[in-house]
């Protein structure tokens, strides 16, 4: 039985943290032909690396609005509380 529940910005931290992931990625690759002599990039394949700002950004956002969801609950108890 799965005792954890998804809270509202769960699913934006996951997808920002795939498109950092990618944007890592891109960033490796594309470094590599610097270090290994060879012909580097075209030029649209280093804004691919952006990808990890994007999702950094994504994340963030997850995290703020999962901060803001957790803050509106706990003071809805305690309202609720201070109303007995």
């Amino acid at each position: 039985m799965n005792t954890e529940t998804s809270r509202a910005g769960d699913l934006l931290v996951r997808i920002g943290g795939v498109i950092f992931l990618v944007g890592a990625l891109a960033t490796l690759v594309t470094i590599a032909p610097l270090f290994l002599g060879t012909e580097p990039f075209p030029a649209p394949a280093y804004f691919v690396c952006m990808l990890m700002a994007a999702g950094f950004a994504l994340a963030a956002a997850g995290v703020v609005r999962s901060a803001a969801c957790q803050r509106r609950e706990a003071r809805s108890a305690v309202q609720r509380l201070s109303a007995r």
